[in-house]
């Protein structure tokens, strides 16, 4: 009896293996594929393809489908869109998404489906602390990660004034948040422009004259960034008064802000020179198959899908062991873009923050050229309130 029950338990394990074997792993990736910022978005796409070549279009060893969804920049969108890839497609992760608001409006969803959410770019503060969740991973920052080291930079660079520009949306204000949190000198004027509507700056760009600081610091992404760049070079401050950013100086705006960008500074989470073996074939590969430079936004994905394949190749390919993949993201036994950070308790990265240079590269294209570490090991201050061990 027990050799005939061994012999049946052998022969339903051959017929289990090749189904398992022949699942499809299913993702959904939300990011904004319209509108002034499409190019962030179409950067993550291309970015999280070049990953599924890496691996043969097949992450963690299953055949993977993506399922790319635009949430239009509204968050109303995106949580609709979110919705019908629980409860529609029946995708086993989602990954992506661009901004806090989109981010926040969806990620309720993604928690009570117990559908683990892969955040490549938006810095949502609300998940890293006493929110922290086992179902949200970020590969990118806390919004408040490189602005608190732009305001160190400011503070070495002896800036006493400066004026703000950022946003009205919730990734503005925390960012800015992070920016006030480090900086020393004086703020002499802070201006919330409409999100994300507005694309006239000259307002701005006068109170800026009237007040004389010693430097701006924005916070504009994809073509806001170009028209407040175009303008101010209009308004003839350019070269006059300097423009620090983030999220501004990328490789998306820098060939259409041209050499008036250059010596502009930023801080960042990954730069293109970074010298390890993944960055440099990342880097190359995107190249030769986009002819364009990857940006951050593209470094991020290809993270996160890289992140999904780590996972999912930790339990075998067997969809089912959610704890396992949990487990394996946490370990982050890989090598990223940007070397090998480690995840915090709250599944937000340890990681190093870098100061780059907006310059004229050795084939006369405009790049961005990493001139220090200026916070190594950085975690979000937010960390130690959540719950998670």
């Amino acid at each position: 009896m027990f050799k005939k029950l061994a012999v049946t338990l052998a022969a339903t394990m051959l017929i289990a293996l090749p189904a398992l074997a022949q699942q499809t792993l299913k993702i959904g990736f939300v990011a904004i594929f319209s509108g002034p910022t499409s190019n962030a978005g179409n950067d993550m796409r291309d970015a999280f393809e070049l990953a599924l070549d890496h691996k043969n279009r097949q992450l963690g060893g299953l055949k993977t489908e993506v399922i790319y969804a635009d949430d239009q920049m509204r968050p109303d969108v995106g949580k609709q869109v979110t919705d019908k890839l629980i409860e529609s497609d029946k995708v086993n992760f989602l990954a992506g998404y661009n901004f806090s608001n989109v981010l926040l409006a969806s990620l309720k969803s993604a928690i009570d489906a117990k559908t683990f959410l892969i955040g490549t770019n938006a810095g949502l503060s609300y998940p890293a602390g006493e929110h922290c969740t086992p179902w949200y991973f970020s590969v990118s920052a806390d919004n408040i990660q490189r602005p608190t080291a732009m305001g160190l930079l400011l503070n070495k660079r002896g800036i006493k004034k400066l004026f703000i520009v950022a946003p009205n949306f919730t990734g503005g204000k925390e960012t800015t948040e992070g920016l006030k949190s480090a900086y020393k000198g004086e703020i002499v004027g802070e201006e919330y422009t409409r999100w994300p509507s507005q694309l006239d700056f000259s307002a701005e760009i006068t109170k800026i004259r009237a007040a004389k600081p010693d430097a701006v610091w924005i916070f504009m992404p994809g073509n806001y960034g170009i028209q407040f760049f175009t303008q101010y070079a209009q308004s003839g401050l350019q070269g006059k008064i300097p423009i620090f950013g983030n999220y501004t100086y990328d490789a998306l705006s820098l060939p259409q802000l041209g050499e008036s960008a250059i010596g502009g500074s930023t801080t960042e989470i990954w730069v293109q020179d970074l010298d390890n073996p993944t960055n440099k074939r990342f880097v190359a590969d995107f190249r030769k198959k986009y002819g364009r430079t990857p940006s951050f936004y593209a470094a991020t994905s290809y993270d996160g899908a890289m992140l999904i394949d780590s996972a999912v190749r930790a339990v075998n390919g067997d969809l089912s062991n959610k704890d396992g993949m949990r487990k394996a993201m946490e370990k982050a036994d890989f090598e990223f873009t940007k070397g090998h950070p480690k995840f915090g308790n709250n599944h937000f990265l340890i990681q190093n923050i870098y100061v780059a240079e907006a310059v004229k590269t050795a084939d006369g294209s405009m790049g961005l050229r990493t001139v220090e570490t200026i916070v190594p090991n950085s975690q979000d201050i937010h960390h130690d309130k959540c719950p998670m061990k």
